[in-house]
């Protein structure tokens, strides 16, 4: 049931945008990285590495911005944010030299990351129950669209006008985004907020076994879906040589699954324990992985409908369980969700940031690198989630 009746509530519409637009620059980023990689002439790894500093970032905003939204309130940490993100695209769009693009980055990151850590912590603190899981839900269904856009447009602007104009667009979107957010976002928390000391909150959760598993959980699947956003670009227009803007229409197959899977995470809480739809997700999606291993072994005019219908299943398997993750994750934490969200997002991000770096050591321009890799971490959080099912 809803909790804080008496506050100010966003409209639904304001936190999707303001959730997802992390994940639009993300994903609007990746099919430029060959044409990075190419323009500032480095390697392909390298070029990957604007993916893994942006999340390392991202873990430091997201402690950094949980911890300031406690102090100063939701809606002025987030405007905070979103100037530091203006910033951090202006910086990319004039960067000459791979170092000032890679400082740019973690600009865009450290101010995007408020995006998420404040988000969550607004749904967290008014929701409770079987309405918090759908309501996650229900907005991970509408950011499946992210990964179509994202590629879309990064896609087809990378390919008619150059990857600069890339960031020219997240220029403009973040200008858009201050804008509205500076409009239509109210003061949620409470008018007097409890900055309680952050020591004794990082020893409860050391010592919480439950909040530990969900951090390798989350930052599993989200490892796992941003480094097919760093691989997928290298196969699909280096192995299967398509453009970058035909690799920009695979994200509506992406978002297909995205949306597939939130929805069916959504219908299946009302009648199934939220950690039996974890397993089961993560089933799935070991299925994919395992099925894109078969690629390599087939005739060519098989191996990317066989690619495709495995990327399918794998992100079918991680939008399955990702929300019931993120709902579940802080329960024991509902006193100091604020700063508690702060510390849980810092951890799993960071831990978004090596998967996605090992992807880029993993890197060998084979169809096969992209399935091992997930295939190891698979079985990893399936073993980790087992015991979930069996506690609350």
């Amino acid at each position: 049931m809803k909790k804080n009746i008496e506050n100010n509530t966003p409209s639904l519409l304001l936190l999707i945008v303001l959730v997802g637009f992390p994940q639009i620059s993300e994903t609007i980023f990746s099919p430029t990285l060959p044409s990075i990689a190419e323009v500032f002439e480095t390697s392909m790894s390298d070029a990957q590495l604007t993916m893994s500093v942006y999340f390392s970032a991202f873990a430091v905003g997201v402690f950094f911005f949980g911890r300031l939204s406690d102090k100063i309130g939701r809606r002025k940490a987030m405007l905070y944010g979103l100037f530091l993100y203006f910033i951090g695209n202006v910086l990319c769009l004039v960067a000459n030299e791979m170092v000032f693009l890679l400082i740019g980055r973690f600009i865009q990151a450290f101010g995007a990351s408020v995006g998420s850590v404040v988000t969550q912590t607004i749904l967290r603190e008014s929701y409770s129950g079987i309405e918090r899981h759908k309501l996650f839900a229900q907005i991970s269904a509408a950011l499946a669209f992210t990964p179509a856009l994202g590629p879309l447009i990064g896609g087809f602007t990378d390919y008619y006008f150059g990857f600069k104009v890339v960031f020219l667009v997240l220029v403009v979107m973040s200008m858009i985004v201050i804008c509205y957010t500076s409009l239509c976002l109210p003061e949620t928390a409470l008018s007097t907020i409890e900055i309680k000391p952050l020591l004794p909150i990082v020893k409860r959760m050391i010592t919480n076994a439950r909040l530990w598993r969900y951090c390798l959980l989350i930052g599993g699947i989200n490892g796992i879906i941003f480094s097919y956003y760093t691989e997928a670009p290298f196969i699909f227009t280096q192995y299967f040589t398509l453009t970058s803007a035909k690799y920009g229409l695979l994200g509506i197959i992406v978002a297909l699954a995205s949306i597939v899977g939130a929805m069916l995470s959504k219908r299946l809480v009302s009648y199934t324990k939220p950690e039996i739809i974890i397993v089961g997700g993560l089933v799935i999606m070991l299925l994919g992985t395992v099925l894109a291993m078969t690629v390599h072994f087939l005739p060519i005019f098989l191996q990317m409908s066989m690619m495709i219908m495995s990327v399918f299943l794998i992100l079918f398997g991680t939008a399955t369980a990702l929300p019931n993750c993120l709902s579940l994750a802080l329960i024991d934490f509902q006193d100091v969700i604020g700063s508690a969200g702060a510390m849980f997002s810092l951890g799993y991000y960071f831990l978004v940031s090596a998967i996605i770096y090992g992807m880029s050591i993993f890197h060998n321009g084979t169809v096969l690198a992209m399935p091992l890799y997930f295939l190891a971490l698979g079985i990893a959080m399936l073993l980790i989630s087992l015991p979930l099912t069996f506690k609350r």
